[in-house]
């Protein structure tokens, strides 16, 4: 059960309705996650950032090393909604998310993400010396500040205990058509 509740549109003030309809005529819908983030709009666009930094991303990974990246960190913070989130986009690839091809620089990624989540403060020297190997510093940069606003994400959701999104539940582990 969510600690806090869901926001409704004809409850909010008017610059959330602005990002309520902002959402819905970009995505068809506003998440569970977005609607609690508009009982604060500063607080709402800081986690929006997460799209910044994104695009920012993509030139260099690619959409599938981006997604790959997002759900080993999503996967290791446990959290539901965006480990689904990224699970519903490789099952719709056509992919199965537990157990991935990957590449080196998949690989790579998913050992950053892993230990960013599980020991920030010991990130090992030959991991990153692989990291500088492939990437810039400013690629390092946006990598290590994207895992850590999904790392956020993840934790707003853990904590405020979000549900599910509907259109989801589908792509839960042990749901999916590739399980």
């Amino acid at each position: 059960m969510s600690r806090i509740s869901l926001t409704e549109y004809n409850s909010v003030e008017p610059n959330a309705k602005k990002e309520y309809d902002y959402q819905i005529s970009k995505n068809g819908r506003i998440t569970n996650m977005k609607r609690t983030l508009l009982h604060s709009l500063p607080a709402y666009k800081a986690y929006m950032e997460w799209y910044v930094l994104k695009d920012e991303m993509i030139p260099f990974l690619g959409e599938r090393a981006f997604t790959v990246f997002a759900h080993a960190i999503s996967a290791e913070t446990d959290c539901l909604i965006c480990s689904t989130f990224f699970r519903r986009i490789l099952t719709e690839w056509g992919e199965s998310p537990d157990t991935l091809n990957l590449d080196d620089t998949e690989q790579l990624l998913v050992d950053f993400g892993r230990q960013i989540v599980n020991q920030s403060n010991q990130i090992s020297d030959s991991l990153f010396a692989r990291l500088k190997v492939k990437f810039s510093e400013k690629e390092i940069v946006l990598l290590t500040s994207f895992a850590g606003i999904m790392i956020a994400t993840n934790l707003l959701n853990n904590v405020l205990k979000i549900p599910l999104d509907e259109y989801l539940e589908p792509f839960t582990k042990g749901k999916t058509n590739h399980d």
